[in-house]
């Protein structure tokens, strides 16, 4: 049974990607006796359901419609500063008045203002970072002064503690390209420059995973590994029930998918999809359908705009061989054995759920940290390729398809379903009781059940 007096507020970005790890993160301190409450838009509350973890809303200041009612990202992370600043204040002087005090804080690490909503109600702060921990720790030397912004080309390689060497392609979008999304990314440094504002640093990440970063990052910043943020189902099973993240802000397919799947035999089907945030152009989407039916293998693809940027003639050439959706719970479709690629974007949430899963990936990126990741799934974890973009920024369909027979039966295909494998493992007994993610999140339960908040 949750305790009452060890009660914790886990606020997310309001997007599918960042939901997804904090609620798993609340059910996995539930599963812990603590009493977790996740604070979202009313835009994005209905789509949650996790019997174990209560739901309460804060708001963004566009309760309607969320994002997509404010005029850019700018003024939408203003807006939820100001509105959720106090909406949430609100929230905790209610629990206050109750048998569940607030005792602390988790919050995402685009967030800058929930550190500061803590400390003025005396409370525990703990930021959980969505992004690999390797990736966070360029953030990091920005923010020491030891990496410059922007990146110039002619700095490139870039070599920092415990990462490989780093191409201009293959660094974050954010630094390669400082000005294009330049609110997320004043956010993202004004966290790394208050971290020791937080009683708590969190990666959605494990140990052994990033072993050489942290090695060498070891004494230097506070960053503690949690993860894979994977529902319990697929990893340790120590959280009954606990098959799917329990937030879905599109209506899944599921069914449908797993039935075309039990159809297939083993590790034959292409799974395709990029995700909850990409927009996908027209003619990316174009190259993709005919590279994917060039390859002659079954694909199952998920794409939110279907209709308006498939080829005409794309499906009806296809047959039986592929299936096209909306949408669909990826964990099932990456857990079901017809499945044998998985040809992704590389956000970190898919890149976990490809390794946590033992997936090998073509990885087809699009920004943000995504060139890193796929530099690491390549090279670093050897488990997958990296497709290569043309002069106008797209894969072409040879490319693809030369990438998904790489993976599925290239000369190095049997290394990387072994590592695959491995990775597999290795989350498995990060998560499981005693393993190091377990460990520390054990930790972090014992310091919150202490009645003394120093």
């Amino acid at each position: 049974m949750a305790n009452p007096r060890c009660h914790v507020i886990v606020i997310p970005y309001p997007a599918q990607g960042h939901i997804n790890p904090l609620l798993q993160f609340a059910k996995r301190l539930a599963s812990k006796g603590v009493k977790a409450t996740l604070a979202t838009t009313p835009y994005t509350i209905n789509s949650i359901h996790a019997p174990t973890v209560g739901v309460e809303p804060i708001s963004d200041g566009f309760d309607e419609g969320g994002f997509k009612q404010s005029s850019g990202v700018e003024a939408y992370l203003e807006s939820f500063k100001a509105v959720g600043s106090r909406t949430l204040s609100e929230l905790i002087l209610k629990f206050n008045a109750s048998d569940s005090p607030v005792r602390c804080i988790v919050y995402d690490s685009l967030l800058t203002w929930p550190v500061d909503v803590a400390r003025q109600f005396g409370i525990y702060a703990a930021v959980f970072l969505t992004n690999s921990a390797s990736v966070c720790s360029m953030y990091w030397q920005i923010d020491q002064g030891l990496l410059n912004l922007p990146v110039e080309q002619e700095t490139v390689p870039v070599s920092l503690p415990g990462l490989p060497s780093l191409g201009f392609q293959e660094l974050p979008s954010f630094l390669a390209s400082p000005t294009t999304q330049s609110a997320y990314l004043a956010a993202i440094l004004e966290k790394f420059h208050s971290l020791d504002k937080n009683d708590w640093v969190f990666c959605n990440s494990f140990e052994e995973l990033e072993i050489q970063l942290v090695g060498a990052m070891r004494g230097l910043w506070p960053v503690v590994m949690v993860g894979p943020m994977v529902p319990s189902a697929y990893l340790d099973q120590q959280i009954d029930g606990d098959t799917a993240y329990g937030a879905s802000l599109w209506e899944p397919t599921t069914d449908q998918c797993l039935r075309w799947l039990d159809m297939k035999p083993p590790d034959s089907v292409i799974y395709v999809s990029f995700g909850s945030m990409a927009d996908i152009s027209a003619k990316q989407v174009e190259e993709m359908a005919w590279g994917l039916e060039a390859s002659k293998r079954p694909f199952l693809w998920v794409i939110k705009d279907s209709e308006n940027k498939l080829p005409d003639d794309f499906i009806s050439s296809i047959g039986e061989t592929g299936i096209v959706v909306a949408w669909c719970n990826q964990l099932e479709v990456l857990a079901h054995q017809a499945v044998g690629c998985f040809v992704t974007h590389c956000g970190w949430n898919s890149t976990l759920e490809g390794l946590s899963l033992g997936v090998p990936m073509v990885c087809v990126t699009q920004w943000s940290d995504q060139p890193t990741n796929a530099k690491f799934v390549e090279e670093v974890w050897k488990v997958g390729v990296r497709a290569e973009k043309d002069e106008e920024g797209i894969v072409r369909r040879k490319e693809l398809e030369k990438c998904i027979r790489e993976v599925m039966v290239g000369e190095r295909s049997g290394e990387m379903k072994n590592n695959a494998s491995k990775w597999r493992d290795l989350a498995k007994v990060a998560v499981r009781l005693g393993g190091s993610s377990d460990t520390n999140v054990d930790q972090f339960v014992v310091k919150l059940l202490d009645e003394k908040k120093t």
